[in-house]
């Protein structure tokens, strides 16, 4: 399911962490190792493929690759030299054809780049992959404290497929998430999560509540499988807000959601919940791509 995927490297500290968990993801078998050059900046212009820049670029990244052999796990690198864009995002383009070329299962990228602007919780890169990639996505979050050398380092981290919340609004969408989750093996815990964020009265939330907690049920019962211990949540308010405090709450590793929701005319390219999660989270969030939205939209 996840054999191939492709990793974004920058060359900070905070892509360097993604290395270092890459061997959690079930079933990774190679890994397209990739850094893009915007040589449309003025201080780049001269910055072509046989440049000393380029040839340094591809001796770190060569040096990355032995890493993940150590790992065995099969890696290839791509420098790719963005001229000539005529786009507002070449980095996010070249990252997306890439993984389009490579028939990636997976993108993995950092939640911020080596030059993170502080207001902003999701770096420009990261924000366009997230809206466009046409395969799954893994957006690593980690505290600051763990990437920067002048903190104190954070605790061990849990292995990260090992407790996933799972949101769900019963959408198609959403099932099929739940079916991609079930075939991961070595999950531990699963959280179910349902949120219900409309109703006109507390007796009508009651009622959508009770509702939600059957069809919780059921998709246990689905996910009975999978070896993994199924916890249950159900509650009501702002779907986003109730994913970040289950998630907190329940300590999870992993958030995992479906690409779409419910409300498909609305969200068009990305679920407006799921975006807003990726933005505000502190846990590494998969956002799962089934091809559904795309026969269907």
């Amino acid at each position: 399911m996840l054999e191939k995927v492709l990793v974004a490297l920058d060359f900070s500290l905070y892509s360097q962490k993604i290395l270092d968990r890459i061997s959690e993801i079930p079933g990774i078998q190679e890994v397209v190792l990739v850094h893009v050059v915007d040589a449309n900046r003025p201080a780049r212009l001269d910055w072509t493929h046989g440049s000393p820049h380029i040839v340094n670029t591809q001796a770190l990244l060569e040096e990355k690759k032995t890493f993940l052999e150590h790992l065995g796990i099969r890696a290839s690198i791509r420098v790719d030299v963005v001229v000539n864009a005529i786009t507002q995002s070449p980095i996010s383009q070249a990252i997306l054809e890439i993984a389009n070329t490579e028939k990636v299962s997976l993108i993995v990228i950092g939640a911020r780049g080596i030059n993170p602007i502080q207001e902003l919780l999701l770096g420009s890169v990261s924000s366009s992959v997230v809206r466009y990639a046409a395969t799954n996505v893994l957006i690593m979050h980690f505290p600051q404290d763990s990437v920067d050398p002048k903190e104190s380092p954070a605790s061990p981290y849990p292995k990260l497929f090992s407790k996933v919340l799972v949101p769900t609004d019963f959408s198609r969408s959403a099932g099929d998430a739940s079916a991609f989750i079930k075939k991961i093996p070595g999950i531990k815990e699963i959280v179910l999560l349902h949120v219900v964020s409309r109703a006109e009265s507390e007796q009508d939330i009651e009622v959508h509540i009770k509702t939600a907690e059957i069809r919780l049920e059921e998709m246990k019962k689905e996910l009975s499988g999978t070896g993994a211990d199924i916890k249950l949540r159900a509650g009501s308010g702002d779907p986003t807000e109730m994913i970040l405090s289950v998630a907190d709450d329940d300590e999870v590793s992993l958030i995992a959601m479906s690409a779409f929701g419910v409300d498909r005319i609305r969200e068009l390219v990305l679920g407006s919940t799921t975006f807003a999660v990726v933005r505000k989270t502190k846990k590494p969030v998969l956002i799962i791509r089934t091809g559904l939205e795309s026969k269907t939209s």
